[in-house]
């Protein structure tokens, strides 16, 4: 029974929920990883633990790099090439803590997503 009200609750939500929303909740979550990996640095996991978290982070990235890219997507240009730009440096963070991990390089994706998750939902504060 739980089940089938989660599930109904689940295909509500992907109807209702707008394409900030969704990108907010996303990017929320690819942050969440992050610092779960950062608090739990030593963990015998973390390796495995923080790969999941990184590539997660990486195909978000990459889905937004493609959506900026399109001709057709409606934000103004300088917008998109300024996250195009952050976008890049998100990159070359992912592939520099692959290559040497270390807790603090982390610290700069997990604040670009959640202020930007802040200021999909609008609760960015001036």
């Amino acid at each position: 029974m739980y089940r089938d009200a989660m599930k109904t609750y689940e295909q509500v939500e992907k109807t209702t929920v707008s394409g900030r929303e969704t990108e907010a909740r996303v990017l929320t979550k690819a942050a969440q990883k992050l610092k779960d990996c950062q608090n739990n640095w030593n963990d015998h996991d973390r390796d495995e633990k923080l790969d999941s978290a990184l590539r997660f982070n990486q195909r978000i990235w990459s889905i937004f790099q493609g959506e900026l890219a399109k001709e057709e997507n409606p934000l103004p240009k300088q917008l998109k090439q300024d996250l195009l730009n952050l976008s890049a440096f998100i990159d070359r963070r992912i592939f520099e803590t692959m290559a040497y991990p270390e807790p603090g390089k982390l610290n700069a994706i997990i604040n670009i997503n959640r202020n930007i998750a802040a200021g999909l939902s609008g609760s960015l504060q001036p």
